[in-house]
Order: C-alpha cells, then sequence, then structure tokens
C-alpha cells in the first residue's frame, strides 16, 4: 500500500480524494442566464453564468436587486427540471407574481419567512446538512440587509435601549459555516443585501454586515442607477453592476443593464457600450448605430437606432462571425489582460 493510499484509507472525512480526482475541483455547473451582460458579470464570458458559491447583490432600496436574483433564480430552474428554490424572505415584497414574471413556477419554490440571523442560519445549516451533493438546490435570501440579530429583537421586547454589537458576528459565524458546504453540496446562494455610504471626503457605497460577507462570498455586486427619462417621465432605469468582488471577474468591473417599465430587463443591454469601445459597432451619424467588417474596417449596412440594438437580430452576426465574445471574456475576466485600454463611461448616479 502506497502513502497516498495510507492516508486516504485512514482520512475520517468520506471527501478526501487525490486532488486530481477531486469532484470538489471538476468543472462547476454553470447555469447561463438569458441576458448576456449578467453572465459577464457573473463570469466575465458572455457564454458564462451562475456557479455555486455565495453571490452577494447589494444596493440601496428599489435598486432590483431581488430582480435579479430571480432573474438567476429563474435559470436554474429552467436548466434543471428537477430543481428547487429554497427562498428565505425577511421583507415580504415580492408576491407570486413577482416569481411568476421571471417564469419561475411557484410550486418549485419553498417559502421560509425568518425573523433574525441566528433563526437563518440554525435552519440554512440543517438544510445544507441533509442536501446531497446532486440534489439541484439553489437558495436565495432576502434579504440578509433587513434581518436583525435575537439579541436586537430581545432587546427590543425587554425594552432596553443598548447597542447591538452581536449582529455582525451571528453574520460573519453564519457564512463561516455555510461556505465549505455551498462548495461541497454544489449549491449556488444568491443574498440580497443593503449598502451604506462610508463617510469620508469622498464616501463611496459599502456593503452592510461586516467583514464576513467578504471573506465568504465568491461574487459582490454593488448595483447603482440612472434613470432613464424622455422628457421629464421616467422610462425607466440604466442599473450598473459593480463588481466589488469576484473569483472570475477583474474587480471594479462596470456591467451596464437597462430596465424599461414596459419591456423589463432589455436582454441585450449593455453589450452596446463594449462593442463600441471594441470598434465592432460604430455611430456613423448622431442617433445611428451599424456593426463593422473586422476584416476590412467597413461599416456595414443597415444603419439602426439604438433601440435596434437591444435585438437579438442585431447581435447574432457579431456573436457568429467575429471574435467580440472572446473580446469580451479578455477584458473582463481574471487572468486576461485588456486588448485595449477601455473607459466605458457609465458611472451611476448613486455608487
Amino acid at each position: 500500500m502506497s502513502i497516498m493510499d495510507k492516508l486516504k484509507k485512514n482520512s475520517k472525512i468520506k471527501d478526501t480524494s487525490i486532488l486530481s480526482d477531486s469532484v470538489l475541483f471538476a468543472e462547476k455547473d454553470i447555469t447561463v442566464t438569458d441576458v448576456p451582460m449578467v453572465n459577464v458579470a457573473l463570469s466575465g464570458d458572455i457564454d458564462g453564468g451562475l456557479t455555486s458559491g455565495l453571490t452577494v447583490l447589494a444596493g440601496p432600496s428599489k435598486h432590483f436587486k431581488t430582480s435579479f436574483a430571480l432573474l438567476m433564480g429563474a435559470a436554474y430552474l429552467k436548466q434543471h427540471e428537477d430543481a428547487v428554490m429554497l427562498f428565505y424572505d425577511s421583507e415580504f415584497g415580492s408576491p407570486q407574481s413577482y416569481f411568476e414574471s421571471f417564469g419561475i413556477d411557484t410550486e418549485r419554490v419553498l417559502h421560509t419567512p425568518v425573523q433574525n440571523v441566528e433563526q437563518l442560519k440554525f435552519d440554512l445549516v440543517g438544510q445544507l446538512e441533509n442536501i446531497e451533493r446532486g440534489d439541484k438546490v439553489i437558495v436565495v435570501i432576502d434579504s440578509i440587509g433587513n434581518l436583525a440579530s435575537k439579541k436586537e429583537l430581545e432587546d427590543a421586547l425587554n425594552e432596553k435601549s443598548v447597542a447591538d454589537m452581536s449582529r455582525a458576528k451571528a453574520l460573519k459565524g453564519l457564512f463561516r459555516m455555510i461556505t465549505p458546504y455551498l462548495t461541497m453540496k454544489n449549491v449556488p446562494l444568491l443574498a440580497v443585501n443593503h449598502t451604506y455610504q462610508e463617510i469620508g471626503l469622498f464616501p463611496k457605497a459599502v456593503v452592510s454586515g461586516g467583514t464576513g460577507i467578504y471573506y465568504s462570498s465568491d461574487n459582490i455586486w454593488i448595483i447603482g442607477r440612472r434613470q432613464e427619462k424622455k422628457g421629464t417621465e421616467i422610462q425607466g432605469y440604466h442599473f450598473v453592476i459593480n463588481v466589488e468582488k469576484s473569483r472570475f471577474v477583474k474587480e471594479k468591473s462596470k456591467v451596464p443593464i437597462s430596465v424599461t417599465w414596459e419591456g423589463g430587463i432589455a436582454q441585450y443591454s449593455g453589450l452596446l457600450d463594449v462593442a463600441m469601445a471594441g470598434g465592432y459597432v460604430v455611430k456613423p451619424n448622431v442617433g445611428w448605430y451599424a456593426q463593422v467588417d473586422m476584416k476590412t474596417g467597413e461599416i456595414l449596412e443597415p444603419k439602426v437606432r439604438e433601440k435596434d440594438t437591444l435585438k437579438k437580430k442585431f447581435w447574432e452576426p457579431i456573436f457568429e462571425n467575429t471574435d467580440f465574445k472572446e473580446f469580451v471574456k479578455t477584458y473582463y475576466s481574471i487572468g486576461h489582460r485588456p486588448m485595449v485600454d477601455i473607459d466605458l463611461d457609465i458611472e451611476s448616479e448613486d455608487v
């Protein structure tokens, strides 16, 4: 018996294996969403997407955080016919119709109301302990930012007006406990969170909840937005996903996504900014856009208005006949050098 076989036999941990054979380091399941730039924000790749681990969606109120979570959850349920969503709810701001608008069958959602961090911790750890690797489960917490600690609630019931120092510690413990489970059981977890403005000469948005969230997360988005107006009437919002932390995407990357009242998420939004920066699309006249033959530099007909650049018909030839996907991957992914120095100029109003 070799030393390797002896060590493996003596291990008390059932998942111990030779690194080259370890399922924990095998290629992860990837859930591709219908919105290419959401895939880019998750993985740096138009054809990438959501993997197991903790993804935090942070931002002020009304910044589409829950919607992004449900968009990804819907893609996961669509990809795995036997999958279930475990939805922990502390805000109760997402009625059944909200799930249905994303194509989510509410019969496949287990809704668990939670009142404090400790209650969430006990239930979630118990659920993850009993999930087997291969069970298709996605967890959504809406939201971490709105959860009190058990001590905070008890102080309120006892009419004590004292500062609560236990919440950050409880949250840190929660994420410290669940992080190994998410990788070992191959479970994606989406946690909606709040932000606050850091005090200082140049204040910036900071994710609430302490350092535990930062240490445990695979992805942290801080979502900003700009208004889309027609005259004085607001038509929708341009959201900006600011990648605060990622294991796959270059940190501080900015990914634009547009949402309108009438049409919801614009599926192909955000691509135009990147395509123009790379020279795949140009603006030959004010208000008009055109594709470019990357071999000859020729501007191709027909020219289209901006609204037509949000359609599949415009992007199909760019995806199929150019290296645009590789350009996006090279610019956004960790481990790749940008081919050009791009300034997408997509600062949001509140980040």
